[in-house]
Formats: C-alpha cells, sequence, structure tokens
C-alpha cells in the first residue's frame, strides 16, 4: 500500500489526515490550541503549540491505521497563512507568531509604501497593497517595536514552514504561501530584491522559495523519533490552507472557484494567467499549480462571526445539541431558518476584526444596523449569516470587475458544509453551489501535492482529476435571489455611512 500524508495548520487547530493514493481518507486527528488576543485587534499564537498538535497528530493516524511508516510516500504541508514566527540562531522561537488576522500594524503598511515610493510601485510588485494581515508589517512591527527580539531573529518563517523545520531542518516554503508575505516577486514567483531592500530586510532570514509540488526535505533521524514518520520522508512545499483547499477541490483550471467559511470567509478564483486589482481590493497570488495564479477575497471574520454569536449568546443551543449528542451548529441552522430573508429588517457588518475586502480597513469593526425590540435570537443569528455571505459577494463582484469568469463554484469549510447556508450562498451569488465528496479540503490538497512531488500523479490537475468528485449541487432560488438582493443593496450602504466614524472609535 502506498499512502500519503496531508498537514494542515489552522487557527483553531492541526488536521492530520492519512489518505491512500486513491484520495480515501484513511485516518484523522485534530490537535487543538488557544489563541491569544492581549489587545483588542491582536492575535497571537504558540508555534510550538503547532508542533505539538502535529506529532500528536502523525503518531495518531499512523497508530489507528497500523499502516508502515516506510509506506507514507510523502508529506504535504498546508497552513494558515501570513503567521510570521521568529526564531534564533537556534531555533528557538523568540515570540508568539503574529496571525494573519492580527490589525496591529496600520502603521508599518503606511511605512511600507512610503518606504516603495507608493501604493502603485508596490502592487506591481507585489500585486497586493500593503496591508495588516500581510507578514511584511508584522516583520516591520516587531522591529519598531520589540527592536531587542528583532536584533536575535535569525530567521523568518510562516506557520507550516515552521512545522516543515521542525521536521526537515529545512528552512523554506513555497510561493503560494510567501506569495501572502509582501516580499515576493508575484508575477516572477521569487524573492523581490527591490522591496527587501527598501524595506531594509535580510534575504537571509527568508527561507528558500519553491514551487508547492517539489521536495523540499526528508524527514529526520530526530523527526522520526518523536512523530513516528520514516526518515528520509519526502516533505513538499505543499501551499497556504486557500491554495491547498483549491486543490482539494479541483480548483485548478481557469473558470473554477470556491467560496469557503471557515474562520476566515474566502472566494477564490484559478487564473493561468497573472490578473491584479489596481485598487487592492482583492489578493492575487501564486497559486499551487506551478506557473499559474488565483484571485482571493477574503472577509476576515466570516465563520469566526458565528462562533462568536454561538460561544456568547447560544449556551441554550449549546446545550440542547449537547443532549440531543449533535452539532450546536445543527441547532443554530435550524433557528436561522425560522426568520424570514432580510431577518425581519435587520443586517450585521462582519467586521469583528477589521476588514480586507474590499473595503481594506483594520479600524471597522461588526455592527447589527437595525436592531428593535421585536427581534429575537433566530432573527440575529440569521442576520450573522446573511452579512458573512453579503460580505462574501463583495469579494465575488470585484472578481467581474477585472473580467474573472466563473464557472463552477464550489463550497467549503465548516460553514460549507451547513446545507442552510450553501443554499443562502447559491441564492445572493445567484449562480449554482458544487460539494465535494470528500469534506478534507486543505489536507487533501497537502496530500495531492506530496503525491506529486512522489511521482505517485504526473502534475496537480492530474491529481485532481483522478482523485476530487462532486458530491451535489444546489441552484439557486430565483425569488430568494431577487430578495436577497434588496438587502445586499442596503448592506453595501452601512459600511460607507459609518466609515469616517470607525478611526474615532479606534481612538476612544
Amino acid at each position: 500500500m502506498a499512502y500519503l500524508l496531508g498537514i494542515d495548520i489552522g487557527t483553531s487547530g492541526t488536521k492530520t489526515v492519512l489518505f491512500d493514493e486513491s484520495g480515501t481518507p484513511l485516518a484523522s486527528y485534530t490537535g487543538e490550541y488557544p489563541l491569544y488576543q492581549p489587545h483588542n485587534g491582536w492575535a497571537e499564537q504558540d508555534p510550538l503549540d503547532w508542533w505539538n498538535a502535529t506529532v500528536d497528530g502523525i503518531n495518531a493516524v499512523i497508530a489507528r491505521t497500523g499502516c508502515k511508516p516506510a509506506d507514507i510516500k510523502a508529506v504535504g504541508l498546508s497552513g494558515q497563512m501570513h503567521s510570521t514566527v521568529l526564531l534564533d540562531r537556534e531555533n528557538k522561537v523568540l515570540r508568539r507568531a503574529i496571525l494573519w488576522c492580527d490589525q496591529r500594524t496600520a502603521a508599518e503598511c503606511a511605512e511600507i509604501e512610503s518606504r516603495m515610493g507608493g501604493r502603485a510601485r508596490l502592487v506591481e510588485i507585489t500585486a497586493n497593497p500593503a496591508l495588516t494581515g500581510f507578514s511584511a508589517s508584522k516583520i516591520l512591527w516587531v522591529r519598531n517595536n520589540e527592536p531587542e527580539i528583532y536584533e536575535k531573529t535569525a530567521h523568518i518563517l510562516l506557520a507550516k514552514d515552521y512545522i516543515r523545520l521542525m521536521l526537515t531542518s529545512q528552512y523554506a516554503t513555497e510561493v503560494s504561501d510567501a506569495s501572502g508575505m509582501q516580499l515576493l516577486d508575484v508575477p516572477g514567483r521569487c524573492w523581490s530584491d527591490e522591496v527587501l531592500s527598501k524595506l531594509e530586510i535580510d534575504k537571509a532570514l527568508l527561507g528558500k522559495v519553491y514551487e508547492s509540488p517539489e521536495v523540499t526535505g526528508q524527514v529526520t533521524a530526530e523527526a522520526a523519533k518523536l512523530t513516528g514518520l520514516a526518515a528520509g520522508t519526502p516533505v513538499v512545499g505543499g501551499a497556504g490552507d486557500n491554495a491547498a483547499a483549491a486543490v482539494g477541490t479541483g480548483v485548478v483550471r481557469n473558470g473554477r472557484a470556491f467560496t469557503t467559511i471557515g474562520s476566515s470567509g474566502v472566494v477564490f478564483a484559478h487564473s493561468d494567467a497573472i490578473a491584479i486589482d489596481p485598487a487592492g481590493r482583492v489578493h492575487t497570488f501564486c497559486c499551487a499549480v506551478p506557473g499559474a495564479w488565483h484571485v482571493m477575497g477574503v472577509t476576515l471574520s466570516a465563520g469566526m462571526s458565528l462562533k462568536w454569536f454561538r460561544d456568547n449568546f447560544c449556551y441554550a443551543e449549546m446545550a440542547a445539541a449537547d443532549g440531543m449528542g449533535v452539532d450546536p451548529y445543527y441547532i443554530i441552522d435550524k433557528q436561522a431558518a425560522q426568520s424570514p430573508i432580510g431577518a425581519n429588517r435587520l443586517l450585521f457588518l462582519p467586521y469583528l476584526m477589521g476588514e480586507r475586502t474590499p473595503h481594506l480597513d483594520p479600524d471597522a469593526r461588526g455592527v447589527f444596523f437595525g436592531l428593535s425590540g421585536m427581534h429575537k435570537k433566530r432573527d440575529l443569528i440569521r442576520a450573522v449569516m446573511e452579512g458573512v455571505t453579503y460580505s462574501l459577494k463583495d469579494c465575488l463582484s470585484v472578481f467581474g470587475g477585472m473580467g474573472l469568469q466563473v464557472d463552477e463554484m464550489a463550497a467549503c469549510g465548516g460553514g460549507g458544509s451547513s446545507k442552510f447556508w450553501r443554499q443562502m450562498l447559491a441564492d445572493v451569488f445567484n449562480c449554482e453551489i458544487n460539494t465535494m465528496a470528500s469534506k478534507e479540503g486543505p489536507a487533501l490538497g497537502a496530500a495531492i501535492l506530496a503525491g506529486v512531488g512522489a511521482g505517485v500523479y504526473s502534475s496537480v490537475p492530474e491529481g485532481c482529476d483522478a482523485l476530487i468528485k462532486k458530491a451535489g449541487t444546489q441552484q439557486p432560488d430565483a425569488d430568494n435571489a431577487k430578495a436577497y438582493e434588496r438587502c445586499y443593496g442596503l448592506y453595501g450602504s452601512v459600511y460607507p455611512a459609518l466609515k469616517e466614524l470607525y478611526p474615532k472609535l479606534a481612538q476612544l
């Protein structure tokens, strides 16, 4: 038997899945860890938590399947993007990683664009404006605010690339994740000497850049003892979480796209040719298919918005779910379905952690608009789900303005597992929404990339053709689509009305 291992280092936990070469998941393990928010708008994690969860996960899936470690042909890595790990010369973590959703770096974003001589040149090279979530601004923040830590920094890695280091002792990354560091020449698929020079960041701090299916190193004897893997097992480049999810859902050709509702929300489209939005409302990154790119719109608090509401206001629903032996979101879906489209004239802006697409505003915050004494909890739940969906439609609308054609849309992520939420997506987007037979998403994508690196598949598209199958399709309802369109029009007016107030709120 031949096996492939996919490891996805997420924000809420690390998921490790062992697949056979037909893409069938044989065993899965998720190790969870905390998120630290020491100040409003900050978000951090301890990289050692990621590693411990990875070690536990690899050991667990090997034990559960009884597979021979030597039969695992390769390891693929996926992970949360932008989360920045600083290491000293002995590979000791110098501080908690600053995460993708952290919003502390507005001043550093302005500094980056100033150093680059303006936003236009930065977008020309990195395909994106300076953003608080990206790695470059985090690096400058540490240099500006924690100089004693920056002085000790010998290596800068992303989340999955820290796990790679622990597995292989190699300092490496790959093009899809590196694109989100704001230090990569995205059209050229290599580190930008111009950006690094102008930002005064030593290239020696960064890992070697690979294409996603390339082998980047082998499991060391020390890592083998800890994980149960065979020493010498190849580890491929892998991909950032959304690029890996694209592979795991077959979005590897023109016209294909997916929407994921995880902690963040993403609308992602493949493109064989590079396409850049001059306004920087969406991200253009190298994708996991060598020589191709993707365009991605991001809403920072998608599933996170519903989880926030659940954790703070849905104690009764969680207790009922526990008693019934079902997921709390099953009960929450049923609640939301009892409220009509428009949630009885209640709108929600899902900007709990600021926002990227299309506003690029770190000061933006969440809003219930239209709240009245007649509203029930079910209305608030539905408003949260609708607000997230409208924010995702904002992303899709930008694609249309860039000339990107979307012929097929898939849904994935935790929110994508909800039939109720998928129907809402179909109605708001006014297009059919496909689901895939495999629910493993990024972990499967990472495993396919591992298979290409190990020679199991000849190319990324060939691997996807062999493994990815549709499970079902939901069609939009024409009447629902019209009702949502009216609500979406008003939703789009709320942020502009509040835009000038957000900076004042941030100064309170």
